[in-house]
């Protein structure tokens, strides 16, 4: 199964950034580790992909399915910290990354970055040259729905939840199926 775990902290939270950049994603680990596994979850594809996992010697072993150009792990601080550096970024690289460690046969999640990779980024908002007029003060409700339901503090955590609910599920997916095949077989026997 896989866990949260606060043994695991990401930053940055969330990166915006363009086709064809590269970027880093850190990850920080409090406890003693063998290394340091690396999951992104696909939203489009409904999909959680292993990516690759770097051991403490810095040895990597990659998903077949991944190209080992465009995902490298780097020691940061005397294998307490690693950063997964991701290059030649297309929209197809958006998602939630995760760093993960094993302990006692469970995976622990880090913390979750939100990679969204566009073609061109949002036009910045240019200054209004300013007026002699006072400028109306904003209320505190006003500041507070900039915070609403759609707000990323509110459903990156609410789907990271959703996720490993749906993740708990599989190994009891897979026991069942085993179960089934060996009363089949029993029944076939007889």
């Amino acid at each position: 199964g896989f866990y949260t775990s606060l043994l695991l902290t990401q930053t940055p939270g969330h990166i915006l950034t363009q086709t064809s950049n590269k970027t880093e994603i850190l990850c920080d680990l409090k406890k003693e580790h063998a290394g340091v596994y690396w999951y992104r979850w696909s939203q489009e594809r409904q999909q959680f992909q292993f990516l690759l996992f770097s051991n403490t010697m810095g040895r990597a072993t990659y998903d077949p399915n991944v190209r080992q150009d465009k995902f490298s792990v780097h020691e940061v601080r005397s294998q307490s910290s690693y950063s997964l550096h991701i290059s030649h970024l297309q929209p197809s690289d958006s998602g939630i990354y995760y760093c993960s460690m094993s302990q006692s046969s469970q995976l622990l999640l880090g913390t979750g970055t939100q990679l969204t990779v566009v073609d061109a980024l949002p036009p910045k908002t240019t200054q209004t040259p300013v007026s002699k007029k006072p400028l109306p003060r904003t209320t505190k409700r006003k500041a507070a729905s900039r915070e609403g339901p759609c707000s990323p503090l509110v459903w990156i955590p609410l789907a990271a939840a959703v996720l490993l609910l749906l993740l708990s599920l599989v190994p009891t997916a897979y026991h069942l199926h085993r179960l089934r095949r060996r009363l089949r077989l029993r029944i076939h026997r007889q």
